[in-house]
C-alpha cells in the first residue's frame, strides 16, 4: 500500500476504488486481510482527513457510479466523519477533558513503574497478545490500520490490558496518517462506553479470527467490557454556521485540516501547522513524512505558499498580517484539534492588535453538523436528503 501525499494520488486512489464502492464493499469491508491486501476498503482516509480530496467530491463520484441503495454502506462511512466532527465541535469540553486526562495519565506513567512497563510493552507490540502486537507494529511501520483492527486494538488496550484509554488514543494520534481529533477521540470513547453511555465494544477471539481470515486468534482476552466512567457528556451546543467572507483583502490562513480550500485568495497566504501539539510524543516518521509532503503539494498547487510549524501562532500571524497591511485573517474552518487550539490561543493577542479572524465553514459541514447532536442514527436518516436523492428500497 503506497501513501503518496498529493491530491493527484488521492484522486487516483478514489478513481481506482469507485467500481468497488457498491455491493462488494458492503460484503467485505469488515475484513482485515493484512497490510498488503486492502482492496476491500477505500483507504482514502489520509487524503479525506486533510481534505486533500473532499468528502463531497468522493460522494459525487461514487453516487454517479452507484445508486444509493447499492453504495449505502460506503456513503455512511463517509458521513461518520462528519458525525464525529460535528458531535465534538458542539461539545468542546470533551476535547478539553481528553487533553487534561491525557496529561494526568502521562504523569501517572512517569510515577508508576509497572504502568510504564505495561504501556511501553503495548506501544512496542511486546504484550504477547496475538494480533494486538502485530497491529501495534503495523501502525508504527505504515501509519495506518483497518478500522476493525482499530476497534479490536482499543478494546484490548482498555479491557484486557487495563491501560488508560487516553494513552491509547494518543498513541494513535502519534502515528496515524489520518490522525483526526474528532474521529479518534470519539471512537476510543465509543469503545470504552463513554460516547454512547454504557455501550462498549468487546474484542472477541472468534470475531478476530473470522475477520482477519484466520490470521489471528488471541488468547487471554477479557471476556467482559464494563463501561468506563466519567462525568456525563455535556449537551450539544447550537450548530455552527461559520463567518461570512469579508469583502476586503485578507491574509489567507491554511492548515492541514483543509488542503483543497474553497476560500479564494485575496492577497498573502500562509500555511501553519501545530503538529507538536498533536501528541505527547513526536509524530511518527511515516505520518510526519506524509504531512510534510502534503504541505509541499498544497504549496505547489497554490503557486508557492510559505509554511510555518509552531505551537504558538501569535507572533507569526501578527507579523504576516501587518506585512500584508490587512486587519483580517480568513481561514477554512479549523475543527476541534491541535490547529484549532493554536488559533484560539492566538486570537486574544490578534484582537488586541486589531486583527479579526474569520472561519469559513464548508456547506457540507453546515448541512451535516446540525444532525450530529446524539447518536449517528439522527444523521444517518438524513443522508438521502443531504445528498439530494431518494433512498430506493
Amino acid at each position: 500500500m503506497q501513501w503518496i501525499p498529493t491530491r493527484d494520488a488521492g484522486l487516483a486512489r478514489l478513481d481506482d476504488f469507485v467500481p468497488r464502492a457498491g455491493g462488494r464493499y458492503a460484503l467485505s469491508r469488515n475484513f482485515d486481510f493484512g497490510p498488503d491486501k486492502r482492496t476491500n476498503v477505500s483507504a482514502l482516509s489520509p487524503w479525506l482527513r486533510r481534505r486533500m480530496v473532499a468528502e463531497q467530491e468522493v460522494l459525487d463520484v461514487v453516487l454517479a457510479r452507484h445508486q444509493l441503495e447499492i453504495s449505502e454502506k460506503f456513503v455512511q462511512e463517509v458521513y461518520w466523519r462528519a458525525y464525529f466532527k460535528g458531535w465534538l465541535e458542539r461539545r468542546p469540553e470533551i476535547w478539553n477533558r481528553y487533553r487534561r486526562d491525557l496529561k494526568a495519565a502521562a504523569e501517572a506513567v512517569e510515577r508508576n513503574t509497572s504502568l510504564r512497563t505495561a504501556y511501553v510493552e503495548a506501544v512496542e507490540g511486546r504484550t504477547g497478545i496475538d494480533g494486538f502486537d502485530d497491529w501495534a507494529r503495523e501502525l508504527g511501520a505504515t501509519g495506518w490500520l483497518h478500522n476493525h483492527a482499530r476497534m479490536w486494538f482499543a478494546s484490548i488496550w482498555i479491557f484486557t490490558l487495563r491501560l488508560p484509554w487516553v494513552l491509547g488514543a494518543d498513541f494513535f494520534l502519534q502515528h496515524l496518517l489520518d490522525a483526526d481529533a474528532a474521529s479518534n477521540t470519539c471512537s476510543w470513547r465509543w469503545v470504552g462506553g463513554l460516547h454512547t453511555r454504557g455501550k462498549t465494544y468487546l474484542a472477541r477471539p472468534d470475531n478476530i479470527e473470522r475477520y482477519t481470515d484466520g490470521r489471528f486468534r488471541p488468547a487471554g482476552l477479557s471476556p467482559t467490557a464494563d463501561p468506563l466512567e466519567e462525568a456525563e457528556n455535556p449537551p450539544a451546543a447550537p450548530a455552527l454556521v461559520g463567518d461570512a467572507l469579508p469583502e476586503c483583502d485578507y491574509l489567507l490562513l491554511l492548515t492541514d485540516d483543509d488542503m483543497t480550500p474553497e476560500v479564494p485568495r485575496r492577497g498573502d497566504a500562509l500555511i501553519m501547522t501545530a503538529d507538536e501539539r498533536r501528541s505527547l510524543g513526536a509524530p511518527g516518521a511515516v505520518s510526519a513524512a506524509f504531512i510534510a509532503g502534503a504541505i509541499d503539494d498544497l504549496s505547489v498547487r497554490l503557486g508557492g505558499v510559505d509554511h510555518v510549524e509552531s505551537a504558538d501562532w501569535t507572533a507569526t500571524l501578527i507579523a504576516r498580517a501587518e506585512a500584508a497591511r490587512v486587519t483580517d485573517i480568513v481561514s477554512p474552518y479549523t475543527p476541534m484539534g491541535w490547529a484549532a487550539d493554536s488559533l484560539a490561543a492566538a486570537e486574544p493577542a490578534l484582537g488586541a492588535a486589531g486583527i479579526r479572524v474569520y472561519r469559513i465553514l464548508r456547506e457540507y459541514d453546515r448541512a451535516a453538523w446540525p444532525h450530529a447532536h446524539k447518536g449517528f442514527f439522527a444523521l444517518k436518516k438524513q443522508i438521502p436528503k443531504l445528498i439530494g436523492q431518494p433512498l430506493l428500497i
